[in-house]
């Protein structure tokens, strides 16, 4: 028998038996498999969130329009689609996990690859969108709305005729808060006349007639609101509407070219008014001719029209331009006087002179008279 017979084992047929493997071995082995296997598919995992999450290959940009309405999960189709971010799906759950998404802005956005999710995210909640061209106009205070037609025509903007057959129809009085006020008077040469705010605007290029009648239209009624706190019920305890407030302030704003001059000139208007006394305002009868004279005739004053305030005692049908929001404030809040009348100072100044009585007016014409005469002696 050799050496090596003796010192192994063996069975009746002769075959060699080897020593069985510790069961506790044999478990080991599996659960460092299990580990192993488990820490291959995590890492895998891993790698697979890391790799979809971080930002696309850098690339020229990308102008993607996003639908309003549309949720945050198609959101991300769209700019998984046009290269933007590598994986829908996981941005989805990073939206989930930031918590992200319900409040991003339709409109039309420029992105460029390489952005990075929360740039993304940032940019679509701030609606940081492509702006699209404007124009910008700018209406002057105490433009009528022919001539704010006109400006606007001469600036390749508008059709003249189209915009004052729009401003005109009943369909743009519902246009605007305010505008829904004006009252069914056939004497208004223009229903619409002072309530276009006199501003500079920024618009969409393309925009049309009536864009721009409505843009106009609601800004007047954002600065209506800027009026303080109960304004209608101060209307009211005078027994005045929101159409005789414009009105007022419309002449304010055709007579007064000095600021603290308008309060003093709306209480001439209501204290006039008070008294039964004809306005005899310059600027309405200039609006009733349709023309604007540097001085107007006796003929002139004697115009047959309701806007002519030498003949009626009262406020004329209507605005006769668009005020600015300091004459509607001064025909809100006007000063307490006891003045009836007013002159221009006609030194250059702008100012007026106001006085209580006749006699008192008549030393003011003279003096506005004496100061023109000087003025044109030292050829100013």
């Amino acid at each position: 028998m050799s050496e090596h017979m003796r010192d192994g084992q063996t069975g009746a047929e002769g075959h060699v038996r080897m020593k069985p493997i510790p069961k506790g071995r044999i478990q080991m082995w599996v659960v460092l498999s299990l580990l192993l296997f488990m820490a291959a598919a995590a890492g895998g995992v891993l790698l697979y969130i890391w790799n979809g999450l971080r930002p696309a290959p850098p690339g020229e940009p990308v102008k993607i329009e996003i639908p309003k309405g549309i949720s945050a999960n198609r959101t991300a189709d769209l700019l998984e689609q046009h290269g933007i971010i590598r994986n829908a799906f996981l941005f989805k759950y990073y939206l989930l996990y930031k918590k992200e998404g319900g409040q991003f802005q339709a409109g039309l956005y420029e992105m460029r690859p390489g952005m990075t999710n929360d740039e993304i995210i940032a940019m679509l909640n701030e609606g940081r969108t492509v702006k699209p061209p404007t124009f910008r106009f700018t209406i002057p205070e105490g433009y009528t709305l022919e001539r704010i037609a006109d400006k606007l025509a001469a600036e390749g903007l508008v059709d003249r005729a189209k915009f004052l057959e729009l401003a005109d129809s009943a369909e743009a009085r519902k246009w605007s808060s305010a505008a829904a006020s004006i009252p069914d008077d056939e004497r208004l040469i223009h229903p619409l006349e002072g309530y276009l705010f006199p501003d500079t605007y920024e618009m969409e290029t393309g925009s049309t007639e009536a864009d721009i009648l409505k843009r106009m239209m609601a800004e007047l009624d954002r600065k209506l609101d800027q009026l303080p706190e109960g304004w209608q019920e101060m209307l009211e305890e005078r027994n005045m509407t929101l159409h005789d407030l414009l009105t007022v302030a419309s002449l304010i704003e055709r007579e007064v070219a000095v600021e603290e001059e308008r309060p003093i000139v709306a209480s001439v208007i209501y204290n006039r008014l008070a008294r039964g006394m004809p306005l005899q305002v310059d600027a309405t009868v200039q609006y009733a001719l349709g023309e604007t004279k540097d001085r107007l005739l006796d003929e002139d004053l004697g115009i047959d029209s309701p806007y002519n305030t030498y003949k009626i005692p009262a406020l004329p049908p209507g605005p006769i331009a668009s005020p600015s929001l300091a004459s509607i404030l001064a025909a809100l809040e006007p000063e307490e006087t006891d003045y009836l009348y007013y002159v221009l100072m006609r030194d250059g100044s702008r100012t007026h002179l106001f006085a209580k009585t006749m006699e008192e007016h008549q030393r003011n014409i003279r003096r506005s008279e004496q100061a023109a005469a000087a003025r044109e002696a030292e050829g100013g």
